[in-house]
């Protein structure tokens, strides 16, 4: 009998209209079709907010089979004493416990720069696959140039257990999954449509904060104008969950679900009405003003190894590298 937690053919679908001068997005039709007709089974979503990186970690399972899967998971680290602990990682690990869930995925939606993955180690407690989109090639690539990284660091997505392109499928228990490439933040982005629900990643954010920075390198405004516009053409009902949220003046909570059609309505960087020349400038000219996020350099040198520290070096010790004047 197949593995119901690897990609199986999907019934066809007859593809939504589209607007006059749309490009044809098949990829999009199905995810849309598979919102519409998700009713039939909503999966069961658990937030956990990490207050240091300021990142949701999401356990989402099919409430009939209980199968699994945990969505940018959250390794705690101290960059002062350079100690990592679990923190973050066991309510994580209690909450999958006290459902009798089974973990068939550990799912990133790109190679953070803001907190180190737990992946490796929800992976050895959990089993399970660990897996992101397929140009996180480009991502080591560049970050292990940067890095000098060892000889035997591959730059071919090895690392990971799967890599994703645009339009793969899969399943989690019975629910539907659709894998969406939404680049621009970095080269690598994707979002996972789940039933009813889209995990966008760091494409955008609650709409009272806006989008996601997209001057790391790999980056372009104008490909995340395009990536945004391409998860909001998706059923104004579709539920968004953030990846992050900032707590921008004016919000006394945290906060990180939200609906297409709020973000199509509100969303202060990119509400309907603005086009894509406008985001552009916006989003060029807000980049240069802001800072390094603080934990990059170690977050992208373990994140680009799917969240496994480098190799020890010859005394027993792992070693995170600070290049200096590079960034």
């Amino acid at each position: 009998m197949p593995d119901p937690t690897l990609a199986q053919p999907g019934a066809q679908i007859d593809a939504q209209p589209h607007s006059p001068g749309q490009v044809p997005d098949p990829v999009l039709d199905s995810a849309r079709a598979q919102v519409v007709a998700a009713q039939q089974g909503t999966p069961a979503i658990k937030a956990f907010f990490d207050m240091p990186t300021f990142t949701v970690t999401y356990v989402v399972h099919d409430p009939h089979t209980r199968r699994a899967a945990i969505i940018d998971s959250v390794l705690s680290y101290d960059p002062a004493s350079g100690r990592t602990s679990r923190e973050a990682v066991d309510p994580v690990l209690a909450h999958v416990a006290e459902l009798g869930l089974s973990v068939d995925w550990h799912l990133e939606t790109h190679a953070h720069a803001d907190h180190l993955s737990a992946a490796p180690l929800l992976q050895r407690e959990l089993g399970g696959q660990i897996a992101i989109g397929a140009h996180i090639c480009e991502v080591q690539k560049t970050f292990g140039t940067l890095f000098n990284a060892e000889p035997g660091f591959a730059r071919d997505g090895s690392d990971f257990d799967r890599l994703w392109a645009d339009g793969d499928s899969f399943r989690i228990g019975e629910l539907p999954v659709t894998v969406l490439h939404v680049p621009g933040h970095t080269p690598a982005c994707v979002a996972y449509v789940i039933g009813d629900a889209v995990f966008v990643g760091d494409t955008m954010f609650m709409p009272d904060y806006g989008t996601a920075r997209a001057d790391f390198p790999g980056g372009d405004a104008r490909t995340l104008f395009r990536s945004l516009r391409r998860i909001l053409e998706l059923p104004g009902e579709t539920r968004l969950f953030m990846c992050h949220d900032y707590l921008p003046e004016g919000r006394d909570h945290y906060a990180w679900e939200t609906t297409v059609a709020d973000q199509r309505r509100a969303n202060v960087h990119a509400h309907d009405g603005i086009d894509e020349d406008a985001f552009v400038a916006m989003r060029e000219g807000r980049d240069r003003t802001l800072a390094v996020p603080r934990l990059i350099l170690p977050s992208v040198q373990v994140n680009m190894r799917a969240g496994h520290l480098p190799p020890a070096e010859d005394n027993g010790v792992v070693y995170l590298k600070i290049p200096v004047n590079q960034l």
